[in-house]
């Protein structure tokens, strides 16, 4: 596929995830994480803009000044903005407005493509599809966390259950001690926390083939899991208290019932699908209680050839860190994701509403230990 093809195609799914929405589903921001759908369709044309159009477009207009400031994310070097809690409350430019936005933009792209013949160009095209498909997911993420907090549980589309996912064959995989490479080692796209690939020394190892399914988290429920601190973390423990958890994101229970919130409604809770949106205290607390651990994200790496794996962020018991020789590019682009690697974990994998052809073994996605929005579950592993 040519880079126009992908250019074309990536932007265009974007914008058809928001064919089931209506004007007054595009601002909603409930919690500062969950960023509404008119401030990711800004965001990523914003990207374009100012890491491509900006630099490579002679005598290039922008459309509205105020946009760098309304519709930047995170990176410093691009100057001030709106805080993330705050995104809800731009009402302005209209829904109307932002999609005039993202045609201006795809039409100078578009152009770009067709008359530059640069490699700086291209890579950062690469990378700005990248970070699209990255928000495409949590486009959805943010959106099922804003509407799964409606008292009325609205429909996005009937087929959108998107927590159904199997488990996987039951079973596992032995691996032996030894060294093993890690990270990424090839020709194509991946991101600068994927690569200084090295070795590690893993012990001999056992990982499960299958994802923990909804049956068996409810075996922990019924054996008052959330209720034994002999299960959790220190912060674990206190974050369920002060939180009142007591069951996995969108789950609820009704005459002996449980069900959950899903994208295609409340549904009842299939007990032999995999578990979902569970944060990183709660995957932990399940492996102990199981009698296992979390694998690390090395011994992931080292053994997802030999089990299927793409429908559910899997939660690691590894630190986000930089690999050996980690370096960050000059500038903004230096941001993406080098100054995040503190206070977080690796999940390895992808989920239901991960881009196709998007993830790769060696790819680290990374989230706090409270954070559960995402389609996260887990497998569990043992020393042997």
């Amino acid at each position: 596929m040519t880079l126009k093809e992908q250019y074309i195609n990536i932007r265009s799914h974007t914008e058809t995830l928001c064919k089931p929405l209506r004007n007054e589903d595009y601002v909603s921001q409930p919690v500062y994480f969950a960023s509404p759908p008119k401030w990711h369709l800004a965001h990523l044309t914003w990207f374009f803009e100012e890491f491509v159009v900006k630099t490579f477009k002679k005598d290039y207009q922008v459309i509205n000044a105020q946009f760098n400031f309304l519709f930047n994310s995170y990176y410093n070097h691009a100057g001030k903005r709106v805080q993330r809690s705050n995104r809800g409350g731009i009402i302005r430019p209209t829904v109307e407005e932002v999609f005039e936005y993202r045609k201006y933009i795809d039409e100078v792209m578009l152009d770009l493509i067709d008359t530059l013949d640069d490699p700086v160009f291209k890579e950062l095209v690469i990378l700005g599809l990248n970070h699209e498909q990255q928000h495409q997911e949590l486009f959805m993420t943010d959106l099922k966390h804003t509407w799964g907090h409606s008292p009325t549980w609205p429909i996005y589309d009937q087929k959108a259950d998107l927590v159904n996912s199997p488990c996987g064959k039951l079973g596992s995989v032995k691996i032996n001690e030894g060294l093993y490479k890690i990270g990424y080692n090839g020709d194509g796209f991946c991101f600068d926390n994927e690569l200084g690939r090295h070795q590690v020394y893993l012990n001999s190892f056992e990982i499960s083939t299958a994802l923990i399914s909804n049956a068996e988290f409810i075996e922990f429920i019924q054996d008052g899991g959330y209720q034994n601190f002999n299960c959790w973390l220190d912060e674990g423990w206190t974050w369920i208290n002060e939180q009142d958890v007591q069951a996995p994101l969108y789950w609820i229970k009704q005459d002996d019932q449980w069900w959950n919130y899903t994208l295609a409604g409340l549904k009842p809770v299939q007990y032999g699908a995999a578990v979902c949106h569970l944060s990183f205290f709660e995957a932990w607390a399940f492996a102990e209680w199981s009698g296992k651990r979390l694998p690390t994200e090395f011994e992931w790496e080292v053994a997802a050839d030999q089990f299927d794996w793409g429908t559910r962020w899997e939660w690691t018991n590894s630190a986000y860190l930089p690999y050996p020789n980690f370096k960050k590019a000059p500038g903004a682009i230096g941001e993406y994701n080098g100054k995040f690697m503190i206070n977080q974990m690796v999940l390895r994998g992808a989920s239901v509403v991960t881009a196709l052809n998007h993830s790769r073994k060696t790819y680290r996605n990374f989230f706090h230990p409270p954070e559960r929005w995402q389609f996260t579950g887990l497998r569990i592993a043992n020393d042997i």
